[in-house]
């Protein structure tokens, strides 16, 4: 970037502020401290291994260095690490992360101060080493080697081995599962460790990425990354597994992808214990070697003690009937439990390898949890979404031996080989007009060799727990919660709101009749989402996290095979209209389904190596599967929500690669069935639209210019805002020509280009947030004029700009723009377009569409469900519409 461009823009920049009022602002922020709570409210009953949460600021109030101490409701003082997260461009507090371990026991509320930090009693401590990095909780040590094949070398509690020689695997097959079976050869690939970077250490707090890729002869591949987390006073060690599919489809089918750890056995059989955790708090507990129901009884004492987990009496106090028989009872070393769906998993165990399996149990669906180990010591492991990213395993082999192998599958070599091959032959489809043709028929923007796999991704949490000994059932069933539910702390929506984060939007409000009829309608829709989750079964390794794109009511099924109506990928940013809902609700549920869109959406949705890195996949049959890869899909803005709330390290990851996502317009070019002309991209006049394309850009930059990261990322924001808003039209241009170095646009030949979907892809949100931060009046006027003018009449828009729009879509979308305009503006006339426009519903739900259910069952479907008249581009829309309308000129709503 040239000195002059970088020097005007940073010229724009916050209007002056009192000084007087900047320093009466830290004393109020937190004079009284902020409340916080667990997201599920109550206290949880294990805190897993720690919990790290974020919290907002408002702009000025907090100063950077600020510390912070922590207590409960009731005053006891418990360790805390904090760090920034994010910043205000006057330097002051946005966004800080804040960490707890398990020392203290969870309290049911929490007040966040200014002050110095209670330490722990034993602070996480790490040693990194040439070879090695240590990390001691004071409970726990663990050892990760800097190279190698063994993700962890070893795992002590104190002066005992708990587990060592964690790998990763992967099984990989060069044919699919077809039909009849095939003979696909198999290859066992062991994760190669390439570099291990200490991102923090302590005292309370502790993280380790380890990067590296899978590794068989000669050949590596599946480049994965995984984030280890330690907290002062805990024994459990949470897992982030990330890992991109770098194969030919055709040809590199992973048969099983899992972590595996040795455990060393200690004790006879009889004092060897396996846990499963099932639905719910059930557990399956079982010794090595049973005791009970024999022919012959050894005491009561003895089979108390087994069943229990406790190390039995000493043999010779047995009845001797039994006592010199043990060597004639089988002791079983080998469990697997696998999920193979949502709703079935199967639990079977074996005397060793060569013999045949037994069953044991089955059920619906499993807490994914499972234990090996003794009065001695023994391990847990875990895996969060167990059930819902099926096909999974927990596997447990070799424990009547020195060594058991404990093994969490995150795909299940029993469940046949992962096939990612498009799913059909293009049905001649060959030239441009032939896909146009397609396109109108199924909606799928098809065009061979777009439909790859190669570049997405997957995240996967896991739980490890080095145990002191053989945990009751009772506290297997908490392990479980934990590893199910991770405990999070949260702020209330008021402290958010007051905060001033995420633009233009307010807590719950139903004061009124008018509020709370839209109100009730948007509890309904999430609702329905919800349940349809559910009751579709949108669940599987790379579909959980997602919902459905349009309706099928003939058939009474969303349209899952048909297009581009089947996964919705982010059209028409549902990502947003849930992280909004749960901001002004502050419930559970909405951050939980919020959630895991987040984890799919960013990694699965999204290219992160190869040709089309950064850019994300249109909405179709396969996530990977349309031809249209785009910005407005892999969008920073859909991730920063729960970044900022959790501070998790990957999806700061997958935000921060983004930020250079405009080299991408080089590689691809969006118009390319439409053009007539030949096209050659040049870096410095790159055609794209300064609405979907600038708007996904726009928000990387914006969130690494909060983090205080790139500094280019910020200049190109701001040289983004002032060279669109100096074009004739501005905003209203649509589009202009970019040039790479600097971020500026200039002026094409077309003075109005208007789309309906140019304000829906986080543009709405993005300008809200910019104009509060910069005050920068030039960008201002011009997102004004595009709010008014949007559904302004074509008079109006010929006055101002020379021609009429056209006929436009979404307009009760777009009524969150007129909404705008007029709170800026302060305009009433404005105000009632503006709830005129939404409630006439164009292209979205009318004052009088049916906000209610209706169950099919019976023949006519396969199972009960509900149906309502909605979709997910409407319901999107609409929350947004109806969030930002309430909190911008909820004053103006008609009685």
């Amino acid at each position: 970037m040239s000195a002059a461009a970088i020097g005007v823009a940073g010229q724009i920049g916050l209007p002056a502020r009192p000084a007087r009022a900047e320093a009466e602002r830290p004393s109020r922020a937190l004079a009284d401290g902020v409340q916080l709570r667990w997201l599920e409210g109550g206290a949880p009953r294990q805190l897993a291994a720690g919990s790290t949460w974020g919290v907002a600021w408002p702009k000025g109030a907090v100063p950077k260095g600020q510390t912070f101490a922590l207590r409960t409701a009731a005053g006891q003082q418990v360790p805390v690490q904090s760090w920034a997260t994010a910043y205000w461009p006057d330097g002051s507090l946005k966004w800080t992360a804040h960490a707890i371990g398990p020392e203290v026991a969870p309290a049911e509320q929490y007040v966040l101060t200014s002050g110095q930090p209670a330490a722990p009693a034993a602070a996480v401590t790490v040693k990194d080493g040439r070879d090695e990095v240590e990390v001691s909780t004071g409970v726990i040590t663990c050892r990760i080697p800097k190279k190698g094949d063994r993700l962890v070398r070893a795992i002590l509690r104190g002066d005992v081995e708990i587990a060592r020689d964690g790998e990763l695997i992967c099984l990989r097959q060069d044919e699919p599962d077809d039909d009849e079976g095939g003979s696909g050869k198999r290859e066992k690939f062991s994760g190669r460790t390439e570099k291990v970077t200490v991102e923090q250490s302590g005292p309370v707090r502790a993280v380790v990425r380890i990067e590296g890729r899978h590794r068989h002869g000669n050949r590596s591949w599946l480049p994965f990354t995984v984030r280890l987390y330690f907290y002062a006073g805990g024994d459990g060690i949470r897992a982030v597994h990330s890992f991109v599919y770098d194969g030919n489809e055709k040809k590199d089918f992973i048969r099983g992808l899992g972590i595996r750890f040795e455990v060393p056995m200690r004790g006879e059989p009889h004092d060897r214990h396996v846990r499963f955790a099932g639905p719910g708090d059930g557990v399956l507990s079982e010794a090595v070697r049973g005791i009970t129901g024999l022919r012959r009884d050894p005491g009561a004492a003895v089979r108390q003690a087994q069943v229990a987990g406790r190390a039995t009496p000493p043999v010779e106090t047995w009845d001797p009937r039994v006592g010199s028989r043990l060597h004639l009872i089988p002791a079983f070393g080998d469990y697997s439990l696998r999920q193979l769906t949502a709703d079935g998993f199967q639990i079977r165990k074996r005397t060793k390898a060569g013999h045949g399996w037994i069953p044991v149990d089955a059920g619906g669906r499993a807490g994914g949890l499972a234990y090996v180990g003794g009065p001695e010591g023994g391990f847990a492991f875990g895996m969060r979404d167990f059930w819902q990213l099926h096909p999974t395993q927990l596997d447990i082999r070799g424990a009547a031996g020195d060594t058991a192998e404990a093994t969490v599958w995150l795909w299940s070599p029993d469940a046949g080989a992962m096939d990612l091959r498009f799913y059909h032959d293009g049905m001649g489809q060959d030239t441009y007009p032939e896909q146009l043709e397609g396109l109108e028929i199924t909606y799928e923007d098809y065009e061979p060799g777009f439909g790859t796999p190669y570049g997405i991704a997957r995240t996967t949490e896991l739980m490890f727990w080095a145990l002191e000994a053989t945990p009751a059932a009772e506290k297997i069933a908490e392990l479980t919660d934990a590893v199910r539910t991770p405990p999070l702390i949260v702020a209330p929506p008021a402290h958010l709101h007051a905060a001033g984060v995420f633009g233009d939007w307010s807590p719950v409000d139903r004061s009124t009749p008018a509020r709370k009829e839209i109100e009730d309608r948007l509890d309904f829709m999430f609702d329905h989402y919800r349940k349809q989750v559910e009751q579709r079964s949108w669940y599987g390794f790379w579909d959980y996290g997602d919902v459905m794109h349009s309706y099928d009511e003939d058939r009474h099924v969303w349209r899952y095979d048909v297009g581009g109506y089947a996964w919705d990928n982010s059209e028409l940013s549902t990502d947003l209209w849930l992280w909004y809902h749960y901001l002004r609700t502050g419930k559970a549920e909405a951050f939980r389904l919020a959630e895991a869109m987040t984890r799919h959406t960013g990694e699965v949705d999204v290219y992160h190596i190869g040709r089309w890195k950064d850019l994300g996949t249109r909405h179709g049959v396969q996530h990977f599967g349309d031809s249209a890869k785009q910005v407005r899909i892999s969008n920073a803005g859909y991730r920063r929500f729960y970044y900022f709330l959790t501070a998790d390290e990957r999806v700061g990851d997958l935000m921060r690669d983004l930020v250079d996502s405009d080299r991408s317009f080089l590689v691809l070019d969006a118009n390319r069935k439409l053009r007539t002309e030949p096209y050659e991209p040049d870096p410095h006049a790159l055609l794209i639209s300064t609405t979907t394309s600038w708007s996904g850009l726009a928000l990387a930059w914006l969130t690494e210019w909060e983090r205080g990261g790139d500094p280019i990322a910020r200049e190109k924001l701001l040289n983004g805002m002032r060279t669109i808003a100096a074009m004739p039209n501005g905003f209203i241009r649509g589009e202009g020509l970019y040039n790479l170095d600097d971020g500026t646009f200039r002026p094409t030949g077309t003075a109005v280009a208007v789309g309906s979907l140019g304000a829906v892809f986080g543009l709405v949100e993005l300008c809200g947030e910019v104009i509060s931060l910069t005050g920068d009046e030039a960008f201002t006027r011009a997102w004004l004029q595009y709010c008014r003018l949007y559904n302004g009449t074509a008079a109006e828009q010929r006055a101002e700009t020379g021609q009429s729009f056209g006929s436009q879509n979404l307009r009760q979308a777009h009524s969150r723009l007129t909404a705008y305009a007029a709170a800026k503006l302060g305009d009433a006339t404005l105000a009632a377009r503006a709830w005129k426009e939404f409630d006439t519903g164009h292209a979205g739900y009318p004052k009088n569409h049916p906000f209610t259910s209706r169950r099919i069952e019976g023949s006519k479907v396969l199972k009960p469900i509900d149906e309502a008249d909605l979709s997910t581009n409407a319901s999107a829309q609409y929350g947004l519409a109806a969030i930002q309308c309430l909190a911008l000129i909820g004053d103006r709503l008609p009685a």
